[in-house]
């Protein structure tokens, strides 16, 4: 595993921002190494700590025929064989607490979705396996209220927790991010920006969720001004075909411009 990429990852050292970004899920072992192997590019070249995020599974689709993915076992071998090539820490987002040791065999962060960051079984079952844990603060949390997921996290006997905020629901189908509470949450855990799901509409009435992708450098260049720790982007070569979230997913050849912006933006930033 990568711990040792990791230990360079935060709160108090911000010269940089990290990078969570990957595809929504693991489609294929062919693409999952094009996206790793570009964005790993990309990042080298900025300086930017790169950890590459691929769902092994999707448990929380809209619609019973939407795609859950191909097999957990082949998803998290290919997570774990991007790791061991590339030399990159890995993350992906568990349901149950059954998930925690299994997917915690092949990957070094796990990710506890939103809707389940309450989920006390789930949390613990995560931090025991040593594991970083990512905490996605819940839309109908506030900001304060993460500072409890992250002590379930420390009673549990690990002090390796981040926290990924994805904004506060706003009405029925979309999501607000109130930079208000940044600090707040910076002051329990490293605090990442979920640029692309905080542009998400679900609960279309196709059921297919909706999103907003001609505004993810808005929100990510926000979050870079308000001192967020990192940023998570799903990226995918063509996101029209993707299986999961492809409408407010990054296209790829589009994340070279917008980090090295980012990038230059951190460095003004870093001089005040």
């Amino acid at each position: 595993m990568n711990f040792s990429k990791l230990s360079n990852i935060n709160h108090q050292n911000s010269d940089q921002f990290f990078l969570l970004a990957g595809p929504c899920a693991i489609e294929s072992e062919v693409m999952a190494f094009e996206i790793a192997e570009k964005v790993l590019a990309i990042t080298d070249r900025l300086d930017i700590p790169f950890v590459f995020k691929g769902s092994f599974k999707k448990a929380n689709r809209s619609r019973i025929d939407s795609f859950t993915g191909i097999g957990d076992e082949t998803a998290l071998e290919i997570l774990q064989k991007i790791g061991k090539t590339l030399n990159l820490p890995t993350v992906t987002d568990i349901h149950e607490a059954a998930d925690a040791e299994k997917a915690a065999a092949y990957v070094d962060v796990l990710q506890i979705p939103a809707f389940l960051v309450r989920q006390t079984d789930l949390v613990v079952a995560a931090a025991k396996t040593g594991k970083v844990v990512n905490l996605k603060k819940g839309q109908f949390m506030s900001p304060e209220s993460m500072q409890f997921a992250v002590q379930k996290v420390k009673d549990s006997g690990n002090d390796a927790a981040w926290i990924t905020d994805r904004g506060t629901q706003f009405g029925y189908t979309d999501l607000i991010v109130d930079f208000r509470g940044v600090p707040a949450m910076r002051s329990v855990a490293p605090t990442i920006l979920d640029v692309t799901h905080s542009l998400q509409q679900p609960n279309q009435a196709s059921g297919v969720t909706g999103g907003r992708p001609e505004l993810i450098e808005t929100i990510a260049r926000a979050g870079i001004v308000n001192h967020m720790d990192g940023l998570f982007i799903e990226t995918h070569p063509n996101p029209s075909q993707a299986k999961s979230d492809g409408a407010n997913m990054l296209s790829l050849d589009l994340l070279d411009g917008m980090l090295t912006r980012l990038t230059e933006i951190r460095k003004t930033i870093n001089q005040f």
